[in-house]
This record gives structure tokens, C-alpha cells and sequence, in this order.
């Protein structure tokens, strides 16, 4: 079977939650045999590391990208006030990238094309005006409950209408198009059941992030500094920041205060500026990583304090594939099939995480055990191989 793959950023390296979902996907089919092209954006965001990609990557998929400016833009920005369009996606639509994507379809026939995340649904004319192959829309969100519930999460009123009116033009959008596939590709249940609700009829599945379980190996004991808290995520991802500076100003001072050893590392990509240079007792700001895996092996439990955002989060999974403790927010673990004290731990209030973290500290037979559930749960459900497999057979049934 032949697969285009069109991507709303760079799929390789995996430097992001994004990244690793959708080179999951071209890795998994690659390995079951199928080819695959990939095509995607390139942005100031998301740029294109040449550099960093193995010879064999291009040779197997045959990438290219085109460059979008898709930073936000007040002229722009102002001007769509007065039209009906979704300022979030006209950003990454370009005739550059179109005329790449003319020539691709020109070039070879495709079976299907999968189009990732709503972004790059504006190219779906261009695609039906050359090939009769099915179009599968990999929903990694539902995009405009991220931006109704970061509104929520605001205090400032302008921002807060702001917000509100995105998300209500992102909605429009997102359910309008989704009408026009021949199939709806999502990560979690919940997804696909609020799909089902909103009317969408289009035939949907549920197909969940798959990793390669060789590359997540878990430290030995000695190694894991213990006890230890840690995120790890992009900080240019608005629910991510909004996580951690309420977890700074709600949560940290009642964990410090009850374990007044207890390090927090934060780390991740794109630091703003409020967080690189803030000094609180025990938070160490590292930054981008060199390696993401490393650091994670390192530490002993993962904070996830996500008040909004959707799908399903990268980190988590790949943090229980390195057995980590993961201590969420009921919002931050959406999507996975855990169970609170059997494979992660939820906390939504301040109590919550410290109460969870005393937990893991004071009985570490408790901590192994957590850990070690949440390896076995990624092992068996979240395999990119067996995710392909039936992605294979989605195709096949449209």
C-alpha cells in the first residue's frame, strides 16, 4: 500500500509529543511493509533539521518540506476579525507548499493520504483534484477544546475573548471539515465519542500513540536520583507553560514545604523568559535536554499538571515506558487506559500532589510497584507496530 503522509511540522527528529506520534505512524507502516512519503511544513517553530536525519530516514520516506511563516502575525491577525476563516489554520496554508504537494501528486499515485491534525486540512481540495485515493484525517485533538479551556483557565479579560473567539472559529472549522474525509483517524476514546456526538459521521477509529519499546529501556535503581520530581515538555506549547506556572505558584510551595528536600527539574524546549531566570528553592531549570530519554532515566517521578490541552500526551507514555512514577492531573492522563494506584497516580488539587508524592516517598515498595505497572501497561497496549497494523486495516475496510 502506498501511504502520503502530510504533516503539519518535521516528524523527524522526534523532538516533541507531535513529532513522535506521527513518526510512530510512518515507522510502523514502514515496518509492516507499505511505502510511505512524507511531506511536511516547516516552520520558525518546528524548522526542518536537515542535519539531524539519518540518510536511510530520507531514502525510506523520501521527505521534503516547505517553509511556512506561521508566526502569529497582529495585521493578519486583525484582518481575520473580519472574515469567517480559522486564524489557527490559515497560518499554514502557503502556495508554496501546494505547488510541492501538486508536483508529488503529479509525480506518483497514492492509495491513501493521511493528513495530520487539522492544520493541513486546507490542502484537502488540492489532493481530490488529482487522486481518487482515500483521505484519512489523523485527529491528534480535538484543536478547539484546547484553546475553550486554556480561555477558562485565564484571568484577563481581552485575552480571555481572545481566546473564546479562536476557539469558537477553530470549532467551526474542525467540525465543518472533518465531513470531508473518508475517514477520521484518533488517538483516545473520549475523541471519538464527542466526533460521534457532535454528528460526524464519517467512519471513525480509535488508533492510540505507539512507540518502539527497544528504545526505552529503564535505569537500573542506583541510577535514578530518588526521591525526585521532573516535567518535561515544550514550553511554545501554551497548555504545557499554563501547567507549570500554576503548578509553581499553587502546588510547589505546600510540596516544599512537606519535603523540603524534594528537587523539582524542569526541562523542555523554548524556555520562556519568566521561567529561565526563576529562582525558587529546589526548582532547577534545565532547559532543552540533549537527551530526552537520559534525563527522563534519571529522575524518579513525573508531574504532569495539565489544566487543558486533549489527545494524548507523548510524555506520559513515554515516561511509564521507562517506568516512571507519572502523578497527573485527570485532564493530563485523558486518553490512556490507566488506573489511579495501579499504573499512575491523579491529583487535580495541591493536597492531591503532595498527598501522591508522600505516597511514593514513604513507601518505596509502593513506588516500585506503580513504576513497574506502568511499564507493563505500555508494553502491551501501546506497541507503534500493532498500532499500524490496524491502521492498515482501517484503510483497508474504506
Amino acid at each position: 500500500m502506498k501511504v502520503l503522509q502530510i504533516c503539519n511540522k518535521p516528524p523527524f527528529p522526534p523532538v516533541d509529543g507531535g513529532c513522535v506520534a506521527m513518526n510512530a505512524i510512518t515507522s510502523g507502516l514502514l515496518a509492516n511493509g507499505h511505502k510511505v512519503k512524507v511531506l511536511a511544513v516547516s516552520t520558525q517553530k518546528h524548522p526542518f533539521l536537515e542535519k539531524q536525519i539519518p540518510a536511510e530516514y530520507f531514502k525510506r520516506t523520501g521527505l521534503e518540506t516547505v517553509y511556512i511563516d506561521t508566526s502569529l502575525n497582529v495585521g493578519k491577525g486583525f484582518v481575520n476579525l473580519f472574515s469567517k476563516g480559522s486564524y489557527n489554520v490559515e497560518r499554514f496554508y502557503s502556495k508554496a507548499f501546494e505547488a510541492k504537494l501538486e508536483e508529488i501528486l503529479k509525480a506518483e499515485n497514492y492509495d491513501v493520504v493521511q493528513f495530520e491534525s487539522i492544520f493541513v486540512a486546507p490542502y484537502f481540495e488540492t489532493v481530490k483534484r488529482f487522486l481518487q485515493a482515500k483521505t484519512v484525517l489523523r485527529s491528534h485533538n480535538v484543536e478547539h477544546q484546547i484553546w475553550e479551556r486554556m480561555a477558562t483557565q485565564t484571568s484577563n479579560p481581552l485575552k480571555k475573548w481572545y481566546l473564546r473567539f479562536l476557539a469558537k472559529r477553530l470549532k467551526e472549522y474542525e467540525m465543518n471539515v472533518l465531513k470531508s474525509f473518508d475517514g477520521i483517524a484518533t488517538i483516545t476514546t473520549e475523541d471519538e465519542n464527542y466526533f460521534v456526538e457532535k454528528g460526524i459521521s464519517v467512519k471513525t477509529d480509535i488508533f492510540p500513540l505507539g512507540i518502539d519499546s527497544a528504545h526505552y529501556k529503564p535505569a537500573q535503581i542506583k541510577d535514578v536520583e530518588f526521591p525526585s520530581l521532573f516535567h518535561l515538555g515544550s514550553m511554545d506549547w501554551m497548555p504545557n507553560e499554563e501547567a507549570i506556572k500554576w503548578f509553581l505558584e499553587k502546588v510547589w510551595i505546600d510540596i516544599h514545604s512537606a519535603f523540603p528536600e524534594l528537587k523539582l527539574y524542569l526541562a523542555g524546549r523554548n524556555m520562556p523568559e519568566w521561567l529561565a531566570t526563576l529562582q525558587l528553592p529546589n526548582v532547577i531549570i534545565k532547559g532543552e535536554v540533549e537527551n530526552a530519554h537520559d534525563f527522563m532515566r534519571q529522575k524518579a517521578i513525573m508531574v504532569v499538571p495539565l489544566l487543558s490541552g486533549g489527545g494524548m500526551r507523548v510524555k506520559i507514555i513515554e515516561g511509564m515506558a521507562l517506568s516512571k512514577v507519572i502523578i497527573s492531573t485527570t485532564i493530563g492522563a485523558e486518553g490512556i487506559e490507566v488506573k489511579d494506584g495501579e499504573n499512575i497516580l491523579i491529583a487535580d488539587t495541591p493536597e492531591e500532589f503532595v498527598n501522591q508524592i508522600g505516597k511514593c516517598i514513604s513507601d518505596r515498595d509502593f513506588y516500585n510497584r506503580v513504576s513497574a505497572n506502568a511499564r507493563k501497561l505500555v508494553l502491551a497496549n501501546y506497541d507503534y507496530k500493532k498500532v499500524a497494523d490496524k491502521l492498515t486495516h482501517f484503510y483497508k475496510q474504506l
